[in-house]
C-alpha cells in the first residue's frame, strides 16, 4: 500500500502545482497534507510507521491557509 499512496500523494501535488499555472485569474487551488490525525490511528496507524498523528483541531489551520491566505499552486503540509 505504501508505494501506491505515494504514487497518489505525489500525483495530487503535482497537479496541484501545475493547475495552478493555468487557473482563470483570481481561482486558486491548494492541496492540504495532514498526514496522520489521531481520529484515524486505529485504522491507519500501521501504514504511517514513524509519523506522530496530530489532532484534527490542528489540522483545520491549513484549510482555513488555504481558503483565507494568498497562497496559490502550494502544498500545505502540518506536523
Amino acid at each position: 500500500m505504501g508505494a501506491g499512496l505515494s504514487m497518489v500523494n505525489g500525483a495530487v501535488n503535482s497537479f496541484v502545482m501545475a493547475a495552478a499555472l493555468e487557473m482563470p485569474r483570481g481561482i486558486r487551488i491548494n492541496a492540504i497534507c495532514p498526514g496522520l490525525v489521531e481520529e484515524s490511528v486505529d485504522k491507519y496507524g500501521p501504514y504511517f510507521p514513524g509519523h506522530i498523528p496530530i489532532p484534527v483541531s490542528k489540522a483545520v489551520y491549513g484549510y482555513i491557509k488555504s481558503v483565507e491566505g494568498r497562497i496559490n499552486g502550494q502544498v500545505v503540509k502540518i506536523y
